[in-house]
């Protein structure tokens, strides 16, 4: 069978966006009512942005060992368990918040109970987006898999800039502020009835196997099929004919430090690190320029705005530009910071909201290109047997941008503005000299 355009039907690529987007889009729905919900409960900021912090660091140290898992228990499994962990946790969360808002509990123990259940997220939701990343780079060619994936990472990006955008259409009578977690626990609830009738059920006790040949994105970079048998002899193919063996043939487990993925995971934790404090300094920023924090609810239109056209840039990246011109991860990465970089000094010294949003659009392309690079180019860096596993580390490095340093970066733009901008700006230009000296170039497929 020829494999160099094996490509998943559209209707599973759909459904495997939604699993993304819904939890992408309400995580961060969540944040952006978060500094309203935390001055009416009179819970100062800094606290209100550690509650996040242990959630984003059980997704750091969970989301291998059920990468791991999707390996031996099936990817479909995992991707259920996620979104099952997302709709209890936002569902928790938001009675939480509601009972301490309504006065039935003081502030700190709603923000303590809401930070207990957050962790149910970073313990259990971290099992979806490396089973769905797994997912698709076992069912796919390497010559389509660049592309598969930053459609799927597509989706996680643009749940990220919309959730903001449509929290405030969520603030519902009744509900107020809490809008935006019962919407989401009901889209989870939809998106998991979906999931469970629609995708077909993969067979948990052998993994996708190919044989890679040469580097990646070189001539000859496409996997070959490697026949298998099972004991009695039967060929063991999965749903688009790779050839699959037992999960006891596995090679050993991949580690952080391997060779192979060294220089992809620096690149991957920095540019990161950038991201998240671009997203957690923006609000504030515009609030600022634009001289509304007397008035905060007038700056949800503009938030908004800016946020809106991050996602249209993000999706012109990766639904555009990467296909178009068919970028190779190196390419995409070195593309994407620079960018950012130019971005970066638009919005640093942007002074209105038509400034601002541009410097903010640049810098959302530029993370369009360089986030599916960074995702693709660790898992072409490693054997389709290792899928499950690189998928993990992958998802653990951008849980862990959010740990502390939308925090950091939030604390130095209130201190000084300028070292915020500073911070990322060395983030960036590190990371472009990672690709430079420690990647080799892209050669086409």
């Amino acid at each position: 069978m020829d494999e160099t355009n094996v490509q998943l039907p559209r209707s599973r690529m759909a459904l495997l966006f939604m699993v993304m987007l819904v939890t992408a889009a309400g995580n961060t729905a969540m944040q952006s009512v978060m500094p309203s919900i935390g001055t009416h409960l009179r819970i100062a900021d800094v606290w209100v942005s550690l509650a996040y912090s242990w959630s984003a660091l059980l997704w750091m140290l969970l989301a291998p060992f059920w990468a791991r898992r999707s390996d031996r228990r099936g990817r479909k499994a995992m991707m259920a368990l996620g979104l099952v962990g997302f709709a209890v946790s936002f569902a928790l969360c938001g009675a939480a918040l509601y009972a301490g808002l309504t006065g039935t509990i003081s502030g700190l123990s709603a923000i303590l109970l809401f930070a207990a259940a957050r962790s149910l997220y970073g313990g259990f939701g971290s099992a979806a987006p490396p089973a769905v990343q797994a997912y698709v780079a076992s069912r796919t060619s390497r010559a389509e898999r660049t592309q598969a994936l930053s459609m799927v990472s597509s989706s996680f990006g643009l749940g990220t800039v919309l959730g903001p955008a449509l929290a405030p259409l969520l603030i519902l009578p009744g509900l107020g502020l809490i809008g935006p977690f019962a919407a989401f626990t009901l889209a989870a609830l939809v998106v998991l009835t979906l999931l469970r009738l629609r995708l077909p059920n993969d067979d948990p006790r052998y993994a996708g196997r190919g044989e890679i040949l040469g580097e990646p994105m070189s001539a000859s970079s496409n996997p070959s099929i490697v026949e298998s048998r099972n004991p009695e002899g039967d060929h063991l193919h999965d749903d688009i004919g790779h050839d699959q063996h037992s999960a006891d043939s596995l090679t050993g487990r991949l580690r952080w430090t391997d060779p192979r993925l060294r220089a992809w995971l620096a690149a991957g934790t920095l540019g990161g690190q950038a991201q998240s404090i671009l997203l957690g300094v923006v609000g504030f920023l515009l609030l600022d320029r634009l001289g509304l924090r007397h008035q905060p609810d007038a700056a949800a239109g503009p938030i908004g705005l800016v946020l809106m056209g991050g996602a249209v840039a993000t999706l012109l990246a990766q639904w555009g530009l990467i296909p178009m011109m068919k970028l190779g991860p190196r390419t995409s990465i070195l593309w994407g910071m620079g960018l950012v970089t130019v971005g970066t000094l638009g919005m640093a010294a942007g002074r209105d909201l038509h400034a601002i949003a541009t410097g903010f659009a640049i810098c959302s392309l530029g993370f369009g290109l360089f986030r599916p690079g960074f995702t693709s180019g660790a898992s072409l860096a490693v054997t389709p047997s290792e899928q499950g596993q690189s998928a993990g580390i992958v998802a653990a490095v951008n849980g862990s941008a959010y740990i502390i340093s939308p925090a950091i970066g939030v604390w130095l733009y209130n201190h000084s503005s300028w070292s915020a901008w500073v911070v990322v700006e060395v983030l960036t230009i590190l990371v472009i000299l990672i690709c430079l000296i420690g990647i080799r170039r892209d050669t086409p497929a």
